[in-house]
């Protein structure tokens, strides 16, 4: 950090944060701590929503850390005149973008001296738009990560200066690909800053050509169709964990599936698995010892967490002692929405 600390010459770099999700949090906490080399003169998040099953109005985690770091907050539901005339009055010399959820127009982009950069939680141009982790985890990906990006009025189709890569184990869940991304923000700042400040970092054009787009999730999102394949089944519901969740419908009760896994195929003198043969895609098997196998169009899903309404979500063998799902029994199927697209989703 010593470029940057040169180039502030005892000036820290002026800041201002957008965002509304926890996913900024390391981030945030990354800037509080290094007051020398920069300092955040202000906080742009979503309004409070109602929250919880009392639905009583709760701020969101950006705005509970900016408030106990004694950080000015604003909270507009449209960025008009007033949000630009209050961003040029914090003369901000940068201004830093994370899931904020405001659509920025050239005029609020233009305010900070070196411009407005975001953090989009993808390698670029893949999975454009809102929902990235949830679609690469679901799309199969073994790989993902955080992009630095400069905004421009198109969805996160402004140029790239650089990519920090993160892991995705096969049984990651989105939550836990988000505490991979939060954390791969810093070391993402921190090796660009300096250029950042003085204004000659290199962004680089993406390839329109290469781009996928995913949108808003929904809870129709969570339906499982038997008729795929275990690997994408069982991708689907990790990357849906927690929200908007996948489940099905057993006797009458709305079952939520928080982990699966495209079974191995067992070794020829081994009966821990019964193979799925040639029962009918969704049909419960029987030989498994720690989870629910289930046969698909293509190999065996194994179910490893369960949980029931008003229950809390459980690994499969202790969740089936309570509420036992016998061999045979035949999980009903729906159509899976399409979560990505080579194109923009409209809305």
């Amino acid at each position: 950090m010593e470029g940057i600390a040169k180039l502030m010459s005892g000036h820290p770099l002026r800041l201002v944060f957008l965002g509304s999700d926890a996913i900024a949090l390391p981030l945030l906490d990354w800037l509080a701590a290094n007051g020398a080399l920069v300092r955040l003169v202000g906080v742009l998040t979503q309004p409070d929503r109602p929250h919880g099953r009392g639905q009583a109005s709760a701020p969101n985690a950006v705005k509970a850390w900016a408030n106990s770091a004694g950080i000015p907050v604003l909270q507009p539901a449209k960025l008009g005149g007033d949000s630009v005339a209050a961003l040029r009055a914090w003369q901000p010399d940068l201004s830093l973008v994370m899931a904020y959820g405001h659509i920025l127009k050239d005029d609020f982009i233009a305010v900070p001296r070196l411009g407005t950069v975001n953090f989009h939680a993808s390698v670029l141009p893949q999975y454009r738009g809102a929902s990235p982790i949830q679609t690469a985890i679901a799309c199969g990906e073994r790989e993902t990560g955080v992009s630095l990006m400069r905004i421009v009025r198109e969805l996160d189709a402004g140029p790239v200066a650089d990519v920090e890569r993160v892991g995705i184990h096969p049984l990651d869940t989105a939550e836990e690909v988000e505490k991979k991304l939060a954390a791969a923000c810093v070391p993402l700042l921190e090796r660009n800053l300096a250029m950042l400040a003085g204004g000659n970092l290199e962004f680089r054009a993406q390839d329109a050509a290469r781009a996928s787009f995913c949108r808003r999730l929904t809870k129709a999102d969570g339906a499982l169709d038997f008729q795929a394949a275990a690997s994408v089944l069982a991708a689907r519901i990790n990357a849906l964990n927690p929200w908007p969740g996948c489940g099905v419908n057993v006797r009458g009760s709305a079952l939520r599936i928080g982990l699966a896994q495209a079974a191995q195929a067992p070794a020829a003198s081994s009966s821990s698995l019964d193979a799925a043969g040639g029962a009918p895609p969704g049909t419960v098997l029987a030989g498994a010892a720690e989870g629910l196998p289930v046969a698909t169009g293509m190999g065996v899903l194994e179910i490893l967490r369960l949980q029931r309404p008003g229950g809390r979500m459980l690994p499969a063998a202790e969740f089936l002692r309570g509420f036992p799902i016998p061999p045979g029994t035949v999980l009903p199927s729906a159509e899976m929405p399409p979560l990505v697209s080579n194109a923009p989703f409209k809305h």
